[in-house]
């Protein structure tokens, strides 16, 4: 069946693509909030809070893709940053954050909507179904399997094992390795521009841009636009 197929492997992202990593970030805060009795402390609003998380998350993020910084540093940044917005200098918990934070995280098991009749209806079209993600390997390995998903995927790319990070053309080369696949043969679905869908193009890869937001089609920095643009899972089952 895969030889009548135009792309044979499909390469997802997980994180913001077929696992909610807003909503189950909020549920794992949200609960450290109440174990460590932050409010006592001053962090009195928690939606606050979980902004400036979500906020220096990602910038610290963009700063580990980049090579600036290291893992723990990431890890525990998050948290110590996200505190001292609301005037708490406390390393100890800043450290029990970040520890629990990582057990918790996981096994969260929020989906975005259509997941799993996706994954469902290009496993029955007989496509090949991979992921690459930055996530780190026992976190991602994890989420995986407490959300159920990891059956549907034969390769399962993560920075740490590949040694890369998207977008850079050493992970997405690694990935069509291990997965015994041409760029001709395969499409990335993500939903950020910069990593997954630029870094997809770098490779010759085509993409298929999520667009979770529900916002405009958006072009790439060279002012060209991604090979697709959904606005939610469900569309997909109409391009592949």
């Amino acid at each position: 069946m895969l030889d009548s197929l135009r792309y044979q492997h499909l390469f997802f992202d997980l994180d913001h693509t077929l696992w909610d990593f807003e909503s189950n970030a909020r549920a794992t805060l949200l609960q450290l909030h109440e174990e460590l009795n932050l409010k006592q402390l001053g962090i009195d609003n928690f939606d606050r809070f979980y902004r400036q998380y979500l906020e220096h998350n990602e910038k610290l993020w963009d700063r580990y893709r980049k090579g600036f910084i290291k893992q723990e540093e990431l890890r525990i940044k998050r948290m110590r940053l996200a505190l001292l917005d609301f005037g708490v200098v406390n390393e100890p918990i800043a450290a029990a954050m970040n520890i629990r934070f990582l057990e918790l995280l996981p096994t969260r098991t929020i989906l975005f909507p259509h997941t799993r009749e996706l994954l469902d209806y290009l496993l029955k079209k007989g496509y090949r179904l991979h992921l690459i993600t930055n996530g780190f390997e026992k976190t991602q390995h994890s989420k995986l399997h407490y959300s159920g998903l990891a059956s549907y995927f034969s390769a399962i790319i993560t920075s740490e094992g590949s040694g890369s990070l998207k977008p850079k053309l050493e992970i997405f080369s690694y990935a069509l390795q291990q997965a015994g696949t041409t760029p001709e043969h395969s499409i990335m679905i993500g939903d950020t521009l910069e990593v997954d869908i630029e870094g997809a193009k770098n490779a010759g890869i085509d993409q298929i841009h999520v667009n979770h937001l529900n916002l405009e089609r958006i072009a790439l920095s060279d002012g060209s636009y991604p090979t697709y643009t959904v606005f939610s899972l469900q569309e997909i089952m109409q391009i592949l």
